[in-house]
């Protein structure tokens, strides 16, 4: 009976993102089939092979690797930041901007990068039936994370309409960055973390294809032009456009903490309003009561599905780590299907505090017209995310019982 009604719920969460669709006439219904299936196939793959596991630990191994690498650098101006039990926000996700974005300007710079766009992008395109740039973007964000696969992409965004920048910001809600799997890992069973990752990518794509389908003329499915051309298209000498790059980076840092930290104390002062009507009353209670059918779509019990909803809802409102906190030291007293589900659904950074990380970072890339577009689409932003956990923790609950 639970496989039937996780079975349903994948066709629900499906059946969802096709209601709140802003161009149902759009929806391009072969490519969606076609990448259903094919995260079927992945679901199945990295559940009971080892071999999927280890190509997506290895690969996330290499990025992670980029990260400490970073550090050596936060290190040498703020060894009090690094020398501690556990780094903060700042530390650990924003300041290896610094590294990555110059990074991957230099590899734009020379070329490397506006290749490897062409090829994935043709290859990924091909298989999905997406837009060359929103297929790479979607393996980007796999392994940087949301804010860094915009910085590093950020000519490209100044040149793609708005619909497809909306398309991107709901994208970005559905992914993790490599540099903290390794915590993820300490803390929930790593085979879930694992697969979860590339099956939210597929998802995400699938999602955004559903709720904001966007026509792209083969003239527009274009990869942007080599970033640090000046006038007369030649060149800008290279420190200096390397000068240029870290200083964006850290405009961009400060633009997101800003935006971070007034969306988190936002929420918290919601709260603090509610629970003067009543103490029980908070976010996290209410969005736990709105997620209980959704939980039990996946395929739980009645009881099950009352825990997953409350954790969904705290997971929501506060963010992955605060629920992995909670579960840690139990979860491995849980069956193995509420195991997976919930491993995967909090796999992401599906949360209001990403909200503000998004919505900042494009505000220090793309103009108001387009970031005005942006900040009209939260709520299609937020929904986007949801949904990309519920059908990944659905995929995955198929084939473990």
């Amino acid at each position: 009976m639970y496989l039937v009604v996780n079975a349903l719920g994948v066709i629900v969460f499906l059946a969802i993102g096709f209601l709140f669709s802003k161009n149902k006439k759009e929806i391009r219904w072969k490519s969606i089939a076609i990448m259903v299936a094919l995260n079927l196939v992945l679901a199945w793959f990295l559940t009971s092979f080892a071999v999927g596991r280890a190509i997506v630990s290895g690969a996330a191994d290499g990025f992670n690797w980029l990260v400490q690498v970073a550090y050596v650098g936060i290190e040498f101006a703020l060894p009090s930041w690094v020398h501690v039990k556990s780094m903060d926000f700042v530390t650990s996700a924003l300041l290896p901007i610094l590294l990555i974005v110059p990074l991957f300007d230099i590899l734009t710079y020379i070329g490397v990068l506006p290749f490897i766009i062409k090829w994935i992008g043709k290859g990924l395109s091909f298989i999905t039936g997406q837009p060359k740039f929103e297929s790479f973007f979607a393996v980007e964000m796999m392994f940087l994370g949301n804010t860094e696969a915009l910085a590093v992409s950020s000519l490209q965004l100044k040149q793609i309409k708005a619909q497809r920048n909306v398309t991107l910001a709901m994208m970005s809600m559905s992914c993790v960055t490599a540099s903290i799997i390794g915590s993820y890992i300490q803390m929930m069973p790593g085979r879930f973390i694992l697969t979860a990752i590339p099956i939210n990518i597929i998802n995400a794509i699938i999602v955004t294809s559903l709720l904001n389908p966007v026509t792209v003329t083969p003239e527009e499915d274009t990869i942007a032009k080599l970033n640090g051309q000046g006038e007369g298209g030649k060149k800008e000498p290279f420190f200096s456009f390397l000068g240029d790059s870290i200083l964006g980076a850290g405009r961009l840092i400060l633009i997101i903490a800003a935006n971070v930290i007034a969306f988190v104390a936002l929420a918290a002062l919601i709260d603090k309003i509610l629970q003067l009507v009543n103490p029980w009353l908070t976010l996290e209670h209410i969005l736990g009561i709105i997620m209980y059918p959704f939980a039990w779509l996946l395929g739980l019990s009645s009881h099950d599905s009352f825990q997953m909803a409350q954790y969904m809802g705290t997971k929501l409102v506060t963010n992955e780590f605060v629920v992995m906190g909670k579960v840690t030291g139990i979860i491995k007293n849980f069956d193995p299907h509420f195991k997976a589900v919930l491993t995967v659904f909090i796999t992401s950074f599906a949360n209001f505090s990403t909200l503000g990380m998004i919505i900042g970072c494009f505000k220090g890339i793309v103009d108001k017209e387009k970031n005005d577009v942006i900040s009209k689409n939260v709520g299609y932003m937020l929904l986007s995310g949801i949904l990309v956990s519920l059908l990944s923790a659905a995929f995955v609950g198929l084939f473990v019982w």
